[in-house]
């Protein structure tokens, strides 16, 4: 096993490191990191924080704004010049004036919001307003399913691989690479085409555990689902082969030596770096997730995504916070765990939206509070698509949301065009959680039964993005949401006090 992290890594962090803290003698700075697995709504809630903060947003939990302490926020030129920009007008634009989704995270980006505030400590105001810098770093959700993978060698990644490939839940949709799989013997001569096309029908394999009809999220190598620049290169050419876990040195020249040196190439040059130049220079971390989908998805996307949390956040490296550590070792020493999309249930569903989240990344946060790191778990709509209502049905009033479906959603047989606003009723969230985990076994249908009462009542729409009120002067809003000022305090209202 390799660690995550080499002597010559760990050096370079702390030369980073003091480069950041010589920087902040003149206006301290918080990184943040912003991720969540695929369609958790990363851009949607950097977009919204930063519009909210800018905008005079109605943000009574977050005390800076609520006690009129924060004299402002603006937008700065970034700091890291190698990092492409996070494009927060264009995201607003297609929320606000064309009222879509903007486009998911493809690739690191940041962004820089100075924060102007008064102290809420009288010895503190009088010498002087003090100013934050708060660091937003975005990048894509896949990309941490790769950390966990600097611990592992081939032959223990390709263990893992083969397993979930061959679980009840994926053994039909990864068919087609299991069966050439079967024909590849892994002591063969090494051969171009061979990999190309295995890979390429692994990477098929993956992208289809991804889609809505699975929701599946344990997907590494997470580069294959995104290649950018990358696409084609031998790095990414590689594919797990059926070797035990114990067997013997690969022989040069063979099939399982070229996957094994293409493996080691992609931790290298593609994980490493990103390990070392983003993810250990954060401070504090928001991880998103999309539990409404995964419920829609069924109970082995629940379980997949409790598996995949537990994983990614392993690679974590929480601590407490103190100026020294920050100098040596840079740890994370606040992480907000989110359930997204809260808008998409009755306000009354929102305890056991949490909850549901809570059992996720349980071991998790254990891990994270031990080594002094503070958790909050909380249930959030960055961007409220949806209002509440009450309707009636046979004689019985029921919670609604109101809300406008995207083009094409579907209930009960019905299509949408995008334009029609309808009322619907989603759904009880089940207030006991243990039947939505209790499904391991197929064969269990008790546990079965269990789950699909659970889930069968359920029903999530995607909704447009709302039409943004006015004030009778004509002045338009900000962005509404459900919880993101309570997602504020906890993660830099300290820092602002």
């Amino acid at each position: 096993m390799t660690t995550l992290t080499s002597l010559t890594d760990e050096a370079r962090l702390v030369i980073s490191n003091l480069a950041d803290t010589a920087s902040d003698l003149a206006v301290p700075s918080v990184r943040l990191g912003i991720t969540g697995l695929a369609r958790a709504g990363k851009t949607v809630f950097l977009s919204a924080l930063v519009h909210n903060l800018i905008h005079g947003g109605r943000l009574p939990v977050f005390s800076a704004a609520a006690g009129h302490r924060m004299t402002g926020a603006r937008l700065q030129p970034q700091p890291d010049d190698a990092v492409p920009r996070f494009d927060y007008e264009a995201h607003v634009c297609a929320l606000v004036k064309d009222r879509i989704w903007p486009e998911s995270t493809r690739q690191v980006s940041e962004l820089r919001l100075t924060i102007a505030y008064e102290s809420a400590s009288y010895f503190y105001r009088k010498l002087g307003p003090g100013k934050l810098h708060v660091d937003l770093i975005d990048y894509p959700g896949e990309w941490l399913l790769d950390l966990p993978l600097l611990g592992k060698d081939y032959a223990t990644f390709c263990a893992d691989a083969l397993s979930r490939a061959r679980a009840p839940g994926r053994a039909d949709i990864a068919s087609d690479f299991l069966a050439q799989m079967a024909e590849v013997r892994p002591d063969a001569e090494e051969d171009e085409a061979t990999a190309q096309s295995l890979s390429r029908t692994f990477k098929t394999y993956l992208a289809a555990c991804r889609a809505d009809a699975h929701a599946l999220s344990m997907l590494p190598p997470g580069r294959f689902l995104m290649p950018g620049d990358l696409d084609g290169s031998p790095a990414l050419t590689f594919a797990p082969l059926d070797i035990a876990h114990d067997a013997p040195p690969a022989r040069a020249g063979t099939l399982r030596a070229m996957m094994e040196r293409r493996y080691e190439a992609y931790k290298t040059h593609i994980v490493r770096p990103f390990f070392r130049d983003h993810f250990a220079r954060l401070d504090r971390q928001v991880v998103l997730v999309d539990v409404l989908h995964a419920l829609n998805a069924g109970p082995d996307a629940l379980k997949d995504l409790e598996v995949a949390l537990s994983e990614v956040l392993g690679a974590f490296r929480p601590g407490k916070r103190s100026w020294l550590a920050s100098v040596l070792s840079r740890r994370i020493d606040r992480i907000l765990f989110a359930a997204t999309k809260a808008d998409h249930v009755h306000r009354s569903d929102h305890d056991r939206l949490e909850a549901i989240l809570k059992r996720l990344v349980a071991r998790a946060a254990d891990r994270a509070r031990f080594k002094g790191a503070e958790v909050d778990v909380l249930a959030l709509a960055a961007v409220r698509a949806t209002r509440e209502a009450t309707v009636k049905h046979g004689g019985t009033e029921l919670p609604a949301i109101l809300g406008t479906p995207l083009p094409g959603e579907r209930v009960n047989g019905e299509s949408y065009d995008g334009e029609t606003e309808i009322a619907m009723f989603p759904g009880d969230l089940p207030e006991d959680t243990d039947p939505l985990f209790a499904k391991a076994d197929p064969r269990n249908e008790a546990a079965h039964a269990r789950y699909e009462d659970a889930q069968n009542s359920l029903q999530f729409l995607r909704f447009r993005p709302p039409q943004l009120d006015t004030t009778a002067e004509g002045l338009e809003l900000s962005l509404p949401h459900i919880r993101l000022d309570r997602a504020m305090e906890f993660l830099i209202g300290d820092r602002l006090a």
